[in-house]
């Protein structure tokens, strides 16, 4: 979108303690814009287990389209304690990710200042790193069923699917990102084609064919159980990291805890096409036990403002977010874990919007 126009944002908050952090991620967006003279438009939807829960439905007739007119949207949490697991994952996450084409999922990885990490003797300048995953293939299409369920001779399958189109989207896209980051230019493959011979030798081919347009990157290939062992080894090793979907969500909750837990790690569900809607959301969870008692850390959905603003084309106003932020976790916050911050869940967005 261009950056005069009006900023267009469904807010999701959802289940648990989703509403809160979400409320200090719009409190800083609110105070950025009007900083850097934002225009933006705001709507929430109370999507979420509560609703599901009154009404039997997830996302109601037309839910796709109404918010199909938003540039972006910004999701606090889904999980509900009295919901099925799978439910609202299945029937408000993926179908989102599958409605709106968000081939891309973002996870930057990156330690503040003054944030613990549980490797010894790495900091800041050796945890800053990017896993772009993609997001709408693999195991998640759901394909596969049940034979003789219940039955001694139960068969259960579950199958990838991996495209030619989702495999080059989502590595061109890495390297164009890799690119801009403008760091080590270093771009990683991870899968695990000794053993996953058909599908991760699709993935293998794809990024090697588009490495050649692509002189100035230098590229690197990891298995994925090395690459668990490297990141926590090396961490300082990785730039970008491109990856399927299944192993994607794996690595990533590795780097969450790597940089400081998931309070801080937030991520983002891109469709990087023109009028496409991408969603960014907190990766902590929803966190029941801890709702409406202002002890949850709201970092990550603010971390997850600065990227949606990233993604609309305020590359300025995310800077100043980011920046904000680190200040506060360096100088302020004495731990980032839940009810330990040292402030309340609307304190620290007060104390970001002062940094700005």
């Amino acid at each position: 979108m261009s950056t005069n126009e009006t900023l267009k944002v469904a807010v999701i908050g959802g289940d648990g303690t989703g509403p809160e952090v979400a409320a200090e991620g719009i409190k800083v967006l609110k105070a950025i814009a009007e900083l850097e003279g934002i225009k933006y438009e705001l709507q929430d939807f109370d999507y979420g287990g509560d609703r599901y829960l009154e009404t039997g439905v997830v996302l109601p007739d037309g839910a796709v389209e109404e918010l199909s007119a938003f540039d972006a949207i910004l999701l606090g949490a889904v999980g509900h304690p009295n919901v099925a697991p799978g439910i609202l994952e299945q029937g408000l996450l993926l179908n989102l990710r599958f409605a709106f084409d968000q081939y891309i999922n973002l996870r930057p990885v990156k330690l503040f200042p003054g944030v613990e990490t549980p490797l010894a003797g790495k900091g800041p300048d050796d945890i800053d790193f990017v896993v772009v995953r993609e997001n709408t293939e693999d195991m998640y299409c759901g394909i596969g069923g049940f034979f003789k369920k219940g039955t001694p001779d139960e068969v259960a399958t579950q199958t990838a699917i991996y495209t030619r189109k989702g495999c080059e989207r989502c590595i061109r896209w890495a390297f164009e990102y890799t690119h801009k980051r403008n760091m080590k230019k270093r771009l990683t493959l991870v899968a695990k084609t000794n053993v996953l011979t058909i599908g991760h030798d699709l993935w293998w081919r794809t990024f090697q064919e588009v490495a050649e347009e692509y002189p100035d990157i230098e590229t690197d290939y990891n298995h994925v159980d090395a690459c668990c062992m490297w990141m926590v080894k090396n961490p300082e090793y990785y730039d970008v990291i491109v990856t399927t979907n299944m192993f994607g969500d794996i690595i990533t909750d590795l780097a969450g805890i790597l940089q400081g837990g998931m309070g801080v790690a937030a991520g983002g569900n891109i469709n990087p096409e023109p009028g496409g809607t991408s969603m960014f959301e907190p990766m902590g969870g929803s966190a029941p036990k801890y709702t409406g008692k202002s002890m949850i850390n709201p970092i990550a959905a603010i971390s997850a403002t600065a990227m949606l603003l990233e993604q609309a084309g305020h590359q300025a106003a995310s800077d100043r977010i980011m920046t904000a932020i680190q200040t506060v976790t360096g100088t302020k916050m004495k731990s980032q874990a839940a009810g330990k911050m040292g402030y309340s869940t609307q304190e620290v967005g007060d104390l970001v919007c002062k940094a700005l």
